[in-house]
């Protein structure tokens, strides 16, 4: 067993505790000690390791250190919390409330005393002075724990009799009012130390970074005056889409958030042909290298123009990607990515100056990778993990990332197993006749009449379904452009649903007799979807690159199960952008996944970028998501020799032997049915195997 979390419920101090002193429990860790008389709760709470933002070391001049007392009898705690329990307002508070206001129901914890038993609520959506929120990139609450912190001192001016260099006095400071020891100080910051420290009356904020707590801090910027925030940024870098969020390191707060296209699709589609790219171009890797930093350079003015943040305010960046994208953005060859054994270069959570690699934010800015998993399973892979938790739960949770490389993680807190699958592009609308990325105008979702074979579907960007009056006015701004991933999946399970296609994917010709939308394609046979000023069929050929595509998968998830010795998971996770807009049902009834209780598969949108932002808001999920990827099994699934049985397995609707009974509660399955290559009836209808 391994990655346990304790129960926060059950988190308690014990340290020369005097059962006559008050009871204080924090929220929402949970974790509780007993104080004397007269402490103040900032204290207690740093005591315990519980979180409390302050800037102002206890000057009641930055206001991040709001707390709520919670009144009334928590008898599961034995407490009876109550605000006679705790000081009355003093003149810092009364002030600060004067000059920034102050909520009736919050407290400066710097000011306010112990004085008797208290729940303590730790607000983590507490935000003073900061930005609107205007986007949210996950509803979760991460508990706070940065690896940057803002310490604002009072430096003594230089004396003539005590000749300590201006920097000297500042760390005598720092670790005087703050606790700092052993100070390393950023090298572009030693020039600027006297004039900042004149320029702020000798009243300085200093940002100290220090991510492990076995590692020497650092001051990485210093601000005249005090200095009331700090950001960071959350960075997935997909294959496809690059995805950013802007968040507030004190308040964890997201103020912007933001997306691009990966810019080296145009040296490559998929993976392997940027791969491809680099062994056959001399400067192809430092070509696709310059294009990722230059976008993601440009997605940060978008976030920061939408937060209205200064791009040099941001103090701390944590980016993860696939293996390929990770060495890329790094300027390290993937080339050995490209071959067996797929090797590499580094797959441990890393460390840099952002400037070192050419982003453009606060000079003193650090940035963190996750680690990857292995071969092409990677920091984004990790990300997922950390977010979903399967390591932290006794079910079995299928974690599912869908896209031109799909990465899937199965397991429990007992073992924990990861492979990759080469799905390709074909979900994203690559290598599909009529196939699209998702954008206005593309159709994204499909129903077919199982009676008339007459679809209706919808398409992004407006409201109503195609044969609802009204529509045809309102796609005219948009057209029907094409055919996206999610309506790729659809159309293929309804028309196998339809009797369309068979279970082995081959399109059935006698059904031109009932339905004009068969069409006669050479010797095979197609399905006209919308015949508009753009047609849209979905081709024998279309069908092939599904199932291959969906086979991929499909084959790796069940070479995790049998590593695992399991017949069936408990859940199931679609991560991803692409996994928000697949509906699990068409996904089961393709064999996009296995057998699963459908309320039990979710979405649960970029997951990669939520591990990315715990890891940004709260350094101990770094050391976590190390630990867990040490132990994480890798199964390459090119070395194992039942993939290929699995996959010709997978290449039937819904699996060519394998049970799905939840889905069978919830959808009728289509007698199995025999159709020639060519689309002939090769043997007509039977019934359909017993699946027991």
């Amino acid at each position: 067993m391994y990655g346990a979390l304790p129960d926060r419920n059950d988190l308690t101090v014990s340290a020369q505790e005097n059962k006559s002193d008050p009871l204080v429990l924090f929220m929402p860790s949970g974790k509780r000690g007993r104080f004397p008389v007269g402490t103040p709760v900032l204290d207690a709470a740093r005591s315990l390791g519980v979180y409390v933002e302050s800037v102002c070391g206890g000057r009641a001049t930055c206001g991040r250190c709001q707390i709520e007392v919670q009144e009334g009898n928590f008898a599961k705690h034995k407490i009876v919390s109550s605000n006679d329990h705790i000081s009355a307002r003093g003149p810092k508070e009364e002030r600060y409330d004067k000059i920034r206001g102050l909520p009736e129901n919050r407290r400066l914890s710097c000011s306010a005393m112990i004085q008797g038993d208290l729940v303590i609520d730790v607000p983590q959506d507490t935000v003073v002075n900061a930005q609107v929120v205007r986007k949210a990139a996950s509803d979760r609450v991460i508990e706070r724990n940065a690896a940057v912190q803002l310490c604002y001192v009072e430096v003594d001016e230089p004396d003539m009799h005590k000749p300590l260099g201006d920097l000297d006095r500042l760390k005598v400071m720092l670790e005087k009012d703050w606790g700092w020891k052993d100070l390393l100080v950023a090298p572009h910051l030693i020039p600027q130390v006297q004039s900042i420290l004149r320029k702020g009356n000798w009243g300085v904020t200093a940002a100290i970074h220090r991510d492990m707590d076995s590692s020497r801090p650092f001051i990485v910027a210093l601000y005249p005056g005090l200095k009331n925030e700090a950001y960071g940024i959350a960075c997935d870098i997909g294959s496809t889409t690059i995805a950013m969020h802007l968040v507030s390191l004190l308040s964890g707060r997201i103020v912007g958030s933001s997306g691009t296209s990966n810019p080296q699709i145009r040296f490559g589609e998929d993976l392997m042909s940027r791969v491809s790219y680099v062994m056959m171009n001399p400067d192809g890797r430092e070509a696709m290298t310059k294009a990722v930093r230059e976008a993601i350079n440009g997605l940060i003015g978008k976030v920061c123009a939408e937060g209205e943040v200064d791009r040099h305010d941001i103090l701390d960046m944590v980016f993860v990607a696939n293996p390929i994208m990770h060495h890329l953005f790094l300027g390290i060859d993937p080339t050995e990515l490209g071959q067996a054994p797929f090797a590499l270069a580094v797959s441990g959570a890393l460390q840099y100056w952002a400037h070192e690699i050419d982003i453009d934010v606060n000079r003193g800015a650090r940035l963190y990778t996750l680690p990857c998993i292995a071969g092409h399973v990677g920091a984004d892979a990790a990300g997922a993990t950390l977010s979903e938790g399967p390591y932290r739960q006794d079910r079995m949770m299928l974690l599912v990332d869908v896209g031109t490389n799909a990465e899937i993680v199965l397991g429990n807190r007992q073992r924990v197993v990861a492979a990759s699958s080469p799905t390709g592009p074909a979900f994203e609308g690559a290598e599909i006749s009529s196939g699209q990325r998702a954008a206005p105008g593309a159709i994204e979702r499909v129903r077919i009449d199982p009676v008339t074979l007459e679809p209706k579907f919808r398409v992004i960007g407006v409201e109503k379904w195609s044969d609802e009056e009204g529509f045809a006015e309102q796609a005219a701004s948009v057209g029907v452009t094409g055919i996206c991933g999610s309506a790729i999946i659809e159309v293929v399970a309804e028309m196998y649903l339809a009797g369309v296609i068979s279970e082995d994917g081959v399109v059935d010709g006698s059904m031109a007799e009932r339905s004009p939308r068969i069409l006669q394609n050479g010797r095979t046979f197609s399905y006209l979807l919308h015949d508009g000023e753009q047609r849209i069929t979905v081709t024998q050929n279309d069908i092939r690159a599904i199932q291959l595509a969906k086979s991929a998968l499909y084959a790796g998830i069940k070479l995790l199960m049998e590593k695992l010795g399991v017949e069936h998971v408990d859940t199931i996770r679609f991560a991803g952008a692409f996994g928000s807009f697949i509906d699990p049902k068409y996904a089961m009834v393709l064999g996009l996944i296995p057998d699963c209780d459908l309320n039990e598969v979710k979405a649960v949108g970029n997951a990669a970028g939520t591990g990315a932002l715990m890891a940004l808001l709260n350094r101990d999920h770094r050391r976590e998501i190390e630990k867990t990827v040490a132990h994480i099994e890798k199964i390459e699934t090119a070395l194992e020799p039942n993939f290929q049985q699995l996959f010709v397995n997978a290449m039937a609707m819904p699996n060519k032997v394998d049970a799905f009974p939840e889905l069978a509660k919830v959808v009728t399955l289509p007698e199995r049915k025999v159709v020639s290559d060519d689309g002939g009836d090769g043997g007509g209808r039977r019934r359909r195997r017993s699946r027991d």
